[in-house]
């Protein structure tokens, strides 16, 4: 068997798509997965970078066939894997698959735990570009690093090309092992809701603790291209009716408003976050698709660099947050995390803004504005919002 490339170099930026859980979760079908495809194209999503369409869990039957090969399940995808991943790449997409890291999958369905090499080529066999590799089932006794190793290490053996996500929760600090085991991202925390903040009775954190969690695990420093910290997929879209919000234990009372949509993704933008939207691409509203499709946010994300954001300051409940970027620019983030829209203010001495200058040229990400500064950046910021803004020395 010839080796792939060593699965280096797949993800010089954050891998950029779609996945079927938070919008399905475990009722996903062949059908759901096709129609995804073509409304990653017809939405223009694809062509603004979201190429991978990754399968969650439950596309699986209930038992291997008789050697321990994966199948699909008989009724949700009856023609099978190899022929679904032709429609997806047909499109100009890459395809994705889930399994675990033991036993069972999250759901109970057969995993891969001791199967390692005969299930990575599976998914070579079947045209895998992606592998979403969970930590749920029985582990056997071993630990974390060699279970995702073993999965690392059968991946590189086959001669295909596949970017290995590691979704170990951040229970091990997987940012301080992850690439050495292969890993292209590694997830930073558990599960997020498609709520603000979950209670604490409640499964999974919402966006507000997602984005403190970044601010204080001190994973950033460890993220570089070709691996990144992953703090879960996009909630941009969801609701209450989404397919996780009903059948995960948390109570999702509203959508996302505008402003925390908003705030969800000028985060996972300024984090240099994996973007893997995860709503139903068949019923997007103008406001969701204008938040996915900001190509200026999507340039901040995509910034070879691949530097992950930090807090530079807290007051009350403001922030300011700031990530360098190429050519002697930074993004920065005004954000409020308050009930009432309040000013948030900083200046360019207190960021991460590579250069100093006389004047320094200015853009609202999200409005398009543009104006000029001697270094003070302020603006009222709704509740729960951001203002993201592009800086640069002004010429």
């Amino acid at each position: 068997m010839s080796k792939n490339s060593g699965n280096s170099k797949l993800a010089q930026t954050p891998p950029m798509g779609w996945n079927s859980w938070n919008v399905y979760s475990c009722a996903v079908t062949e059908e759901d997965i096709r129609d995804a495809a073509d409304a990653l194209v017809e939405t223009g999503l694809r062509d603004v970078g979201y190429e991978y369409l990754v399968i969650d869990d439950c596309w699986m039957a209930d038992e291997t066939d008789s050697r321990g090969r994966l199948r699909p399940h008989p009724e949700d995808f009856p023609s099978g894997i190899d022929d679904l991943a032709d429609y997806v790449h047909d499109r100009g997409l890459k395809f994705g698959i889930y399994s675990s890291a033991g036993t069972r999958t999250c759901q109970g369905y057969p995993a891969s735990l001791g199967r390692e090499r005969l299930h990575a080529q599976q998914f070579a066999e079947w045209g895998i570009d992606y592998l979403k590799y969970d930590n749920c089932g029985d582990h056997d006794g071993r630990d974390a690093i060699t279970r995702y190793a073993a999965m690392g290490d059968a991946l590189r053996e086959t001669d295909r090309d596949i970017v290995y996500s590691i979704c170990e929760w951040g229970l091990n600090d997987p940012w301080t092992w992850g690439r050495n085991v292969g890993g292209h991202l590694w997830r930073t925390t558990g599960d997020i809701v498609a709520k603000w903040r979950a209670e604490d009775d409640e499964f999974g954190d919402g966006l507000v603790q997602i984005i403190d969690r970044a601010a204080e695990q001190g994973s950033a420093e460890y993220q570089a291209p070709d691996g990144w910290n992953d703090p879960d997929m996009l909630q941009v879209g969801n609701g209450p009716d989404s397919g996780q919000s009903q059948h995960e234990a948390v109570t999702v009372e509203r959508p996302f408003t505008k402003a925390e949509e908003r705030t969800h993704f000028s985060f996972w933008c300024m984090f240099s976050a994996p973007l893997m939207a995860g709503t139903d691409l068949r019923n997007l509203s103008e406001t969701t698709h204008e938040v996915l499709t900001n190509e200026q946010a999507i340039a901040i994300n995509q910034d070879p660099l691949g530097i992950q954001a930090t807090r530079d300051r807290v007051y009350g409940s403001r922030e300011v947050w700031s990530k360098r970027l190429v050519d002697d620019e930074a993004a920065v983030v005004l954000f409020n995390q308050g009930e009432e829209a309040d000013e948030v203010r900083t200046h360019v001495d207190e960021v991460n803004v590579p250069v100093t200058a006389d004047r320094y040229r200015v853009r609202d990400l999200w409005t398009d504005e543009e104006w000029e500064t001697d270094g003070e950046l302020s603006d009222t910021v709704d509740p729960h919002g951001v203002t993201l803004v592009r800086v640069s020395p002004a010429e």
